[in-house]
């Protein structure tokens, strides 16, 4: 230490003896400054000495990079670019030493010679130029009197020149006065001392009121007592470091309140991890406000005291103290605000929204409150995705669930909730994510199946993630989504060859295809063959055990025999509600008993459309059922002519004219059934199957097996003219279809009138014996009243040609009304919106036979 202390000596005696030395004005000569025991050496020295021992300190901040800059930037302003250059470069060498030896205040050495090159130039200029320092003023003072706080003093000035203080001698002791009347100007001013104000303020900023600073309600802020004599602007500084308390306040009563209302539903999991994380972010604060507590104990210095330790704390430190605690508080305050009306996925939304902030420090405070937040969120989202669980007992979560039947679970039970989804999960990953735990639960519901735990376990490890708690938080949204994608990829393959596989959906689609959309030809013909007569009678006495044996026949006859038994088991016969006058073809119908999981495809109101196809297709079918029957009554060979030779020529006439008029109407009639039926079948039926078997084979999901099946069925509702827009047009099919039954049931009694009237003639023409032979044949028929065979041959060709009159007149008003009727369904065809149903007119009307008949329509 001593050698130290003689080297710091040593050095100031070479700087004290080049100073004198280089004084050009000095008119001693310069051998008699620079002798060490020459009187103006050791009073320089001991004046130096008492400058560098001083606890005077410069108003500047110690800088030494800043010192740098100002004498390079003054060289160069003076010209001196050279020595601006060589200076930079020996301060860098200056700079960059360290260790044993060096200096460590360099900045304290830079502004030394900074002054001393000041005082320099003043000492040019000025009249009476001092040896050493020339603003200290050395000639002719006694170096061991007291400084005084000027260059030349009058009493009250003050001289400042740069912003250097010049201290000279004070003999009458006037810096102290002074400093003693500022202090008393102060308790003056001051009924309160600032330590007591800091000590009041650290108090409000927890909350508490204090002496002085307490809590106001009418202007809801901690104000400064007004009886309090204090200036204005220290009243205005303790206002302002007040809000922080009353935002403390508004903060610590948002966590109180909500912990203490935690079981009820409008807190939650993510309002209990809000509180904490706000917890957390006071504690910090709390930490804070014990160091400054500590500090406050301090008292505060005055000017004229020495402050050994920068310790203290005053109002204007405590600002700055507070100025990161504030904002933070501020943004709690406004997130407390916004989240008193929301909760769950909401709330984490809205304070992700104050996330999207460009101040770094607001950004990462934001991001570390939001881990938390978020934790109970990305915990369900975790749960739901990876083990089909939700886990949501405050219906916090996006995905909401409720209580339904099996066969509804996937269409309604789940559902995505949007007020509770977050901003920071796009619409379309929320999607991905409520199918994938749909797809999970039902798997286990009603696939009665557990493979989709593997296939969770391949999403983790190819996400990079565990299926562990807390393996997802805020700011990981693309680990999420890869997660998300990855499961629902590998839960979606499975579940679709579960359906497939297991539960043969492709099997059943196709066998409700042959038998409720009448697809197998030679099991549709043969049972309607044999119902038919069964279904002629009134619907309320027929027996639905008949009929399903029926039913088992006509699968016993044809090659339906060879399906599988589990298919063939599920097809049932189904009697509709009916009326008083209904007959059994209005009646019957096939259901197809679709069951756990299929029933999730072929729901209720799947199958009332299918039902509805069916009861159409039945009909068509019965028409072109009547149809073949009255051609198998209309064949030529049934009538023979000859047996007719015998009767008058206009009953020959009439009676040829209505088969003509007959069979003209039947072919109509057979064309435009035939035509239809095939566009139904193979227009309709197999190019919508043909299209619903490509897209499952595509078909990623359930969800896109369930909207190819809709929409296959759509196709078909909409080309068989049952959709909602060709109401008018199946209805007047609907006619057509009933008067071509009519029109059955006419031709059957003309067929019967025209074999009673042959057999009677042929009984005319035969010899007794056989007359006796052919009447114990007919005595049957002759005993119904009104039979033909009743009277003679003159009465018989009256009776036949009233009846063939008749009949003539039944079948032209029938087959009018088919022409209208015919005319008025082809008029609908071409104003249809689907382009098939433009396509049925041009298979009605290929050879453009209706076009000409009325070529103004």
């Amino acid at each position: 230490m001593e050698e130290d202390q003689q080297t710091i000596l040593d050095l100031v005696k070479e700087l004290v003896n080049r100073l004198l030395s280089q004084n050009p004005q000095n008119p001693k000569p310069p051998t008699s400054n620079t002798n060490p025991n020459s009187p103006d050496f050791l009073n320089s020295l001991r004046y130096a000495i008492r400058i560098l021992s001083s606890r005077l300190t410069p108003s500047i901040a110690p800088d030494a990079a800043a010192i740098s800059e100002s004498i390079k930037r003054g060289l160069a302003t003076q010209g001196k670019s050279s020595q601006a250059l060589t200076f930079s470069e020996l301060y860098n060498k200056f700079a960059s030493k360290t260790g044993s030896g060096s200096i460590n205040n360099k900045w304290a050495v830079l502004y030394l010679l900074k002054i001393i090159s000041e005082d320099k130039k003043i000492a040019q200029n000025a009249p009476n130029p001092s040896p050493l320092l020339s603003n200290l003023g050395l000639n002719e003072l006694d170096l061991s009197s007291e400084s005084r706080v000027s260059h030349n003093f009058k009493r009250g000035e003050k001289d400042y020149d740069n912003g250097v203080l010049f201290v000279t001698k004070d003999p009458e002791n006037l810096r102290e006065i002074a400093f003693r009347e500022f202090v008393n100007l102060i308790k003056e001013e001051n009924e309160v001392s600032e330590e007591v104000l800091v000590r009041d303020v650290l108090y409000a900023c927890q909350g508490i009121d204090g002496k002085y600073v307490k809590f106001d309600a009418n202007v809801d802020g901690y104000v400064l007592l007004d009886s309090i004599k204090v200036p204005r602007a220290t009243r205005v500084m303790v206002r302002k470091l007040c809000e922080l308390g009353w935002l403390f306040r508004k903060v610590r009563g948002y966590i109180s309140e909500s912990m203490d209302r935690f079981p009820a539903e409008d807190v939650g999991t993510v309002g209990q991890a809000f509180c904490a994380a706000l917890q957390n972010e006071l504690l910090d604060y709390y930490k804070l406000l014990a160091v400054l507590e500590a500090q406050a104990m301090n008292p505060i210095p005055l000017v004229s005291e020495t402050a050994s330790s920068g310790n203290y704390l005053s109002l204007r430190r405590l600002l700055v103290w507070f100025a990161e605690p504030i904002v933070k508080m501020r943004l709690m305050a406004v997130l407390v605000d916004k989240c008193r009306v929301v909760r769950g996925g909401a709330m984490a939304g809205a304070i992700h929204l104050h996330a999207q902030h460009g101040d770094p420090l607001v950004n990462e405070f934001m991001r570390s409150l939001l881990r938390c937040v978020c934790s109970p969120l990305f915990e369900m989202v975790r749960s739901w995705v990876l083990e089909g669980q939700l886990e949501d007992i405050f219906a916090e979560f996006f995905v909401v669930g409720q209580p339904v039947k099996a066969e509804a679970l996937w269409r309604e039970g789940y559902r995505l909730h949007a007020g509770m989804l977050p901003s920071f999960i796009s619409q379309p990953l929320a999607q991905r994510i409520l199918r994938t735990g749909k797809s999970i639960n039902f798997l286990r519901v009603c696939c009665d199946d557990r493979g989709w735990a593997d296939a969770t376990t391949e999403a983790a490890a190819a996400a990079g993630t565990t299926t562990r708690r807390g393996s997802l938080g805020y700011g990981e949204t693309d680990a999420l989504e890869t997660l998300v994608v990855e499961a629902a990829k590998r839960i979606d393959k499975h579940l679709l060859d579960v359906m497939y596989t297991r539960y043969k959906f492709k099997e059943h689609c196709l066998a409700i295809k042959r038998y409720l959309l009448l697809g197998q030809g030679d099991f549709v013909q043969y049972l309607m063959d044999i119902v038919g007569q069964e279904l002629s009678e009134p619907a309320n006495t027929i027996s639905s055990f008949q009929l399903a044996g029926l039913l088992e026949s006509a699968i016993r006859s044809s090659n339906a025999q060879y399906d599988d038994r589990d298919i063939l088991d599920r097809l049932r016969v189904k009697m509709m509600p009916h009326g008083t006058g209904d007959r059994g073809w209005d009646v019957f119908s096939l259901e197809y008993d679709a069951r756990v999981p299929l029933d999730t495809v072929f729901t209720e109101s799947i199958m009332a459309r299918y039902l509805r196809i069916f009861n159409f297709l039945w009909k068509l079918r019965r028409v072109e059922h009547a149809l073949i029957g009255a051609w198998k009554t209309m064949k030529p060979n049934c009538i023979a002519s000859h047996s007719f030779t015998k009767l008058q020529h206009a009953v020959k006439l009439r009676l040829l004219s209505t088969l003509r008029r007959c069979q003209v109407l039947w072919n109509q009639m057979n064309h435009f059934v035939t035509n239809l039926q095939y566009y139904i079948m193979f227009e309709v039926l197999e190019v919508s199957w043909s299209n619903f078997s490509n897209e499952m084979e595509v078909a990623r999901d359930l969800d896109d097996l369930l909207a190819a099946h809709d929409k296959y069925l759509h196709s078909i509702v909409e080309k068989s003219l049952l959709g909602e827009r060709s109401q008018s047009l199946c209805k007047s099919l609907f006619v057509l279809f009933d008067l071509i039954l009519r029109f059955r049931s006419h031709a059957d009694r003309l067929y019967e009138g025209i074999y009673e009237l042959q057999t009677r003639t042929r009984a005319s023409s035969l010899s007794s014996q056989d007359k006796n032979r052919s009447w114990r044949q007919t005595r049957d028929k002759s005993s119904e009243p009104g039979s033909w065979l009743n009277d003679g041959r003159k009465a018989l060709e009256e009776r036949a040609g009233e009846f063939l009159q008749n009949m003539g007149q039944e079948l032209e008003a029938i087959s009018k009304e088919y022409t209208v009727l015919l005319e008025g369904f082809l008029s609908q065809l071409p104003v249809q919106q689907h382009v098939d149903l433009k396509f049925l007119f041009f298979r009605l009307d290929f050879a453009e036979f209706y076009s000409r008949l009325h070529p103004g329509s």
